[in-house]
């Protein structure tokens, strides 16, 4: 059985850093989305992008995944930013009430954009 997953990651400047996820990020895919995050934000980033744009299918597991992080950066004035573009996926956020715990955006541009605090251009 072939996972369709992928994920990258990279540091925007010193206090974002954008995490890119594809295909289905679920119980089996999670701990390495998790791993990534928590690696973010033990560098000290304040910041987390996260894209979803081709993401196809998300969980519970990815859910706990993202509000965990948002927890941990909360303490520290920061936050979890994402990049949902897909409707299906959004629907998720909006079913389980999630899109009021987390800034949403459909582009990567305005997300980073958010991320930094400089408007969108």
């Amino acid at each position: 059985m072939t996972i369709d997953f992928r994920i990258s990651d990279r540091e925007i400047d010193s206090r974002t850093h954008l995490v890119e996820l594809g295909g289905e990020v679920d119980l089996y895919t999670a701990p390495e989305f998790k791993e990534r995050l928590s690696g973010a934000i033990e560098s000290g980033k304040q910041r987390l992008v996260v894209d979803l744009s081709e993401t196809t299918f998300i969980d519970s597991t990815t859910l706990g995944v993202l509000v965990g992080a948002e927890k941990q950066l909360r303490a520290s004035d920061g936050a979890v930013v994402l990049v949902c573009p897909e409707r299906n996926i959004r629907k998720v956020f909006e079913i389980t009430g999630l899109d009021r715990v987390f800034t949403m955006h459909d582009s990567r541009d305005e997300a980073l954009a958010d991320a930094s605090g400089e408007p969108a251009g």
